[in-house]
């Protein structure tokens, strides 16, 4: 355990950022959901809206460090964009 002042201040610190980021990748996650399942129901307005919506929050948090990993949310993007196109084809 921490025994200095500075290592018990960075223990608070890491957990508060660790509960903070488990909460923007959970609400990440709950956008993908959502994009999902408009596809999943051929409901292709819906779809891009979704898309779009997801697309703005994978971004945001792909910039923000120990957020989500920038391959990752791209990974993701392509995948679903790729999903919307063969929906609307």
């Amino acid at each position: 355990m921490a025994n200095s002042p500075q290592a018990r201040k960075r223990a608070r610190q890491n957990e508060s950022r660790r509960q903070h980021n488990a909460s923007m990748r959970s609400m990440a996650r709950t956008y993908l959901k959502k994009v999902n399942a408009a596809i999943e129901a051929n409901d292709v307005e819906q779809a891009k809206a979704a898309y779009a919506a997801a697309v703005s929050v994978l971004d945001r948090y792909a910039d923000k460090g120990g957020v989500l990993h920038k391959n990752k949310a791209a990974r993701h993007k392509s995948r679903l964009n790729k999903k919307i196109k063969l929906l609307s084809a």
